[in-house]
């Protein structure tokens, strides 16, 4: 399914559940583009990361949710800067409106007291979800601590 270098668009549209036609437009408009290669003409095909397909998926999530894609796109840009390699213990809540990341089970709770909260989504639940359907291996903690710190 994977290449060694990457994610080819069918694979991609069959393991984030969408269609060919929403991930062209989003390739198009930014939202998410392939960070390992853009398609270069004609017989040539995109190839997503590992991670791109993680942002793909929490947008299908959050649409499935009715948050607009404007707001999406705010929520994109938050993953982008703020998980960068696997995620430990970040989850994303909306009051159907905003996007609020919570890294904590204290501020989780602080935005379900204050009827903030709609629904939620655990980034480290979509992660696993996906290493799962693509056959890789969750690494512990302190492996992927390291990696962070090698840049990898």
């Amino acid at each position: 399914m994977a290449e060694p270098e990457g994610y080819r668009v069918p694979d991609v549209c069959k393991l984030v559940g969408i269609s060919y036609r929403q991930l062209d437009y989003w390739a198009r408009t930014g939202l998410v583009t392939p960070s390992i290669r853009e398609a270069g003409g004609s017989g040539t095909q995109r190839l997503y990361s590992f991670q791109d397909l993680v942002q793909l998926r929490v947008i299908r999530k959050l649409l499935d949710t009715g948050i607009s894609l404007h707001n999406i796109r705010k929520a994109v840009l938050y993953l982008r800067d703020n998980v960068a390699s696997e995620p430990s213990s970040i989850t994303l809540m909306s009051d159907g409106v905003r996007i609020y990341a919570c890294e904590s089970e204290d501020e989780i709770i602080d935005l379900v007291k204050r009827g903030q909260g709609v629904f939620a989504i655990a980034l480290d639940k979509v992660w696993d979800d996906l290493s799962d359907s693509v056959g890789r291996k969750r690494q512990p903690p302190r492996a992927a601590a390291a990696a962070r710190a090698r840049g990898a």
